[in-house]
């Protein structure tokens, strides 16, 4: 590799060896991901080893179109048969038309900061024995582990944060799946060590089809205090970790933003701005069960293998909707018996659905009267549910609402406990336990590119009324 140094006066000398990581503060950052349980499988292993879970919010159990691939709502992170990791070995200093030829070693990991047009920063990686790494982001190119894209109903333009498409990031080329989304193509990666206790931390920004990260000239990025460099991705990856123990004392954190050398930063003032937030030194990069990491256009949960034995399996909720349904509710108007559908039958309503007046909570079976609004919809038991049902008013105690059938939550990670369906978030109408509808009522998810809002885990839902969920009032049978 043919390196040349930099002519400024005030520039650190043309190569320095790196003996620390990025990340100070940190032991060697770890990084992989597997997607299929025998991948992490060695001779002689009982089981693989589990690095936890990425939930993506917004998805009840599978994306829209199916879990197909490196495309799906959730993926484990297993021990791989062979580390991948990588850790920062030399820095250079070199003259930006160079750069290309500074990097033509496709073995070779690096990130490339362009200062100016005559002086860039290489930091070359070397290969890491005590890690491994897994990458996401909207490309669906080989390296990348988890292919993330856009939530429905996360918006994509501005607001009062201002926001730049992922393609003018500069972060590598080829991949990308749209040229209106938010998410970079190579949004993050995250580092796992392979000896316990298995710490994740997570860092922005993936390395490209080349094995490179490239930081252009309007990223924003910095020389560090001890002559090191860091940086920023244009939309920024943020992260919140829980105040406390997420399930058994949910309560929510504050959102940061994590640099390319994971380092924890306060949010810039818009989103896509230049100049950093200030760094916070006392908390780190580590993901802890209930970490939340914002790709701005998609939000994703990280459990742990412990936390996950605390929440519910598949099993256990269709055991849950058969105790609901053998309960045998009825409607208090039609006196008709009313039940859950399978689990595995999403957005066609059955006409034994219940359905909810979510201001007051009266669970009642589908009728067609008692409209305030939008006196049009005229939708029968078994058609696909009306995308607005206006307000309704409740027969039995006269409160005015929306009025919408109830789903049980399908994906079980998003849970905080394994109790009882007796709660729905509002107005959506997903079903699931009364600490589950706490928790995440309190939590503010980054909505878009310019807001926090409380939403609905199952279906991102914006929440509303006074605590953005309701309890359950079902009518017993009569006889």
């Amino acid at each position: 590799m043919v390196l040349e140094g930099s002519s400024e006066a005030l520039c650190p000398p043309p190569s320095l060896e790196l003996r620390p990581s990025c990340n100070k503060s940190q032991p060697s950052p770890p990084l992989g991901s597997c997607s299929t349980p025998h991948d992490g499988l060695f001779p002689g292993d009982k089981e693989p080893v589990k690095y936890g879970e990425l939930i993506v919010l917004g998805h009840n159990g599978s994306l829209a179109n199916g879990d197909k691939g490196r495309r799906r709502s959730r993926l484990a992170l297993y021990k791989r048969p062979k580390a991948n990791g990588v850790k920062p070995d030399v820095i250079h200093n070199v003259s930006t038309p160079l750069v290309s030829k500074a990097l033509s070693n496709k073995s070779q990991h690096s990130i490339s900061y362009t200062l100016s047009r005559s002086h860039s920063v290489i930091v070359e990686y070397t290969h890491d024995t005590n890690t491994d790494m897994f990458q996401i982001g909207r490309s669906t190119e080989s390296m990348i582990d988890f292919v993330v894209t856009d939530t429905a109903g996360s918006s994509t333009s501005g607001g009062g944060w201002q926001v730049q498409g992922a393609a003018g990031e500069g972060v590598g080329g080829g991949g990308g799946q749209s040229a209106q989304s938010t998410i970079s193509r190579y949004a993050c990666r995250i580092m796992c060590e392979r000896n316990a206790p298995y710490t994740a931390r997570i860092y922005a920004a993936g390395f490209d089809s080349s094995k490179n990260i490239f930081l252009g000239e309007r990223a924003a990025k910095w020389r560090t205090s001890d002559g090191l460099m860091d940086g920023l991705t244009t939309n920024g990856v943020l992260v919140m970790h829980p105040a406390g123990d997420f399930v058994s004392e949910p309560a929510p954190g504050v959102w940061r933003e994590i640099s390319v050398c994971g380092n924890v930063f306060a949010l810039r003032e818009t989103r896509s701005a230049q100049q950093r937030g200030k760094l916070v030194e006392n908390e780190s990069n580590t993901l802890q069960d209930g970490s939340l990491i914002d790709l701005c256009g998609a939000t994703l949960l990280w459990r742990t293998p412990t936390g996950l034995r605390r929440t519910p399996t598949l099993k256990q909720l269709e055991s849950l909707r058969q105790e609901l349904n053998a309960a045998r509710p009825q409607c208090p108007v039609g006196f008709n018996t009313l039940a859950f559908p399978s689990l595995a039958q999403r957005e066609i309503v059955d006409k034994k659905q219940p359905w909810v007046y979510v201001n007051c909570g009266h669970v009642h079976g589908y009728h067609n009267w008692g409209y305030r609004k939008d006196k049009g919809h005229n939708v029968g038991p078994g058609g696909t549910a009306p995308a607005s049902t206006g307000e309704r008013e409740c027969p039995m105690c006269r409160r005015v609402g929306p009025y919408v059938p109830l789903w049980l939550g399908c994906e079980g990670g998003l849970y905080l406990d394994a109790g009882p369906p007796t709660h729905a978030f509002c107005p959506c109408g997903h079903v699931c336990s009364e600490k589950t509808v706490a928790g995440w009522s309190q939590i503010p998810l980054p909505h878009g590119t310019h807001a926090f809002h409380a939403a609905c885990p199952f279906c991102g839902t914006w929440l509303t009324g006074e605590q953005g969920h309701i309890k359950l009032i079902f009518q017993g049978p009569v006889d």
